[in-house]
């Protein structure tokens, strides 16, 4: 198990955002990962919290099972699989600080696109093309870093679902997701007895954070909601943009 206050310092923030991710707030788990990066690889990082997100994937799945979009999972998941699939193929040669970057600017231009319109755009209907894209984005994205909710809020945000489809359509869907990292993330070695020993001290407290993200998500209103998942979505975009291009910008130095 892993011991040094250290770890500690940026795996407990981690995994409340991983709570409330889990609960509803999509875009909050985006930065777990980048923070335990902080102290250990990525890939370990987002192998090391996997068994922690699927005990929240159980948890959130029964809290919104009867609140889904299937038109939505049948577009997405088959992309996603792909995403994944080139996820473990290819992660290993993309830098860490270019998925960030990857994962920023597709934020930041999205955001700024919904916040710049003069009028109000009409809620978008699910397209198929589109939804294999974004899939496959989210795919490879989250079996990198676990940061598939940027590409995925694109995909689904202009649709206007509501707000618990919305949330519910999103759990379901990255509890698949996670379930299919399981196999790779094995095959990849990712799985020691410190990591896994390491994971079932934080799982408290993820529970804990899952349950207070489920409760909060039915007090917030619709319209605030979203909005909230909008400016969430903003300052994770930035904070992981500026982060991966300061990175490669020292590099290249």
């Amino acid at each position: 198990m892993i011991t040094a206050p250290a770890f500690y310092a940026v795996a407990i923030p981690a995994v409340i955002f991983l709570g409330l991710s889990k609960g509803g707030f999509s875009g909050l788990g985006t930065g777990a990962t980048p923070l335990l990066a902080l102290y250990l690889p990525p890939l370990e990082a987002a192998a090391l919290l996997l068994p922690i997100v699927i005990c929240q994937d159980v948890i959130s799945i029964h809290a919104y099972r009867r609140d889904w979009s299937a038109w939505n999972l049948k577009i997405l998941l088959p992309g996603a699989a792909v995403g994944l699939t080139l996820g473990w193929l290819f992660a290993a040669y993309v830098s860490d600080d270019a998925i960030r970057v990857m994962i920023g600017a597709t934020a930041l231009v999205f955001v700024a696109d919904a916040w710049l319109r003069a009028a109000p755009a009409r809620a978008k209907p699910a397209r198929i093309t589109a939804g294999l894209f974004w899939g496959a984005i989210c795919g490879f994205l989250s079996f990198a870093s676990q940061g598939g909710a940027p590409p995925y809020q694109v995909y689904t945000l202009p649709q206007r679902l509501p707000k618990m489809t919305f949330v519910g359509t999103t759990t379901i869907f990255f509890a698949a997701v996670n379930a299919l990292k399981i196999v790779p993330y094995f095959m990849l070695g990712q799985f020691s007895a410190k990591d896994l020993s390491t994971s079932a001290v934080l799982l408290p407290l993820a529970v804990v954070a899952n349950f207070f993200g489920i409760w909060l998500i039915k007090v917030v209103p619709t319209d605030r909601f979203y909005r909230i998942t909008y400016v969430l979505l903003f300052i994770i975009g930035l904070i992981l943009f500026c982060q991966g291009s300061n990175h490669l910008l020292r590099s290249a130095l």
